[in-house]
């Protein structure tokens, strides 16, 4: 969580808690290994010893700390963080493949208007053409072609 003057928290829940009292274990004013493994280490030895397992987002520094305070522990990556990382990729491929899509129907247009004749249009079997559509790839049967211009 980061407040408006900048500080940053980071804070330890107790999933079992299950978001009422006794939920939030600890909030840390930073987020370096040294500033919440300072806090961490205050947890007796022997209850850090019986915690089994650690969900985690993906930063490093957390992993650091957490491998440190807690060294039986098993490190889970929690599923919000990576669903994000998979969605924001496979967004970044659709815009990429839309972008080549775009490029190749440009050529052909500027090569058709070069030798003066109609462009083709490539049209998939649900009426989208290749750029309208969402699909990294389509298969040859579902284009039929039509002169335009």
């Amino acid at each position: 969580m980061t407040r408006p003057k900048g500080e940053l928290y980071t804070f330890l829940t107790n999933k079992e808690g299950k978001g009422k009292s006794g939920t939030i274990v600890a909030s840390i004013k930073g987020a370096t290994i040294k500033e919440v493994s300072s806090v961490l280490n205050k947890i007796p030895l022997e209850s850090r010893m019986s915690v089994k397992a650690i969900s985690l987002d993906m930063a490093k520094n957390m992993e650091g700390a957490v491998k440190e305070t807690f060294p039986n522990t098993k490190l889970v990556t929690d599923r919000f963080h990576v669903v994000q990382l998979v969605c924001q990729d496979l967004q970044q491929m659709r815009i990429d493949v839309k972008k080549q899509i775009a490029e190749v129907e440009n050529l052909a247009i500027k090569k058709a208007k070069k030798k003066k004749e109609k462009s083709i249009r490539i049209e998939l079997s649900n009426g989208d053409t290749p750029r309208q559509s969402f699909l990294p790839q389509w298969d040859t049967q579902d284009l039929k072609f039509e002169k335009f211009g």
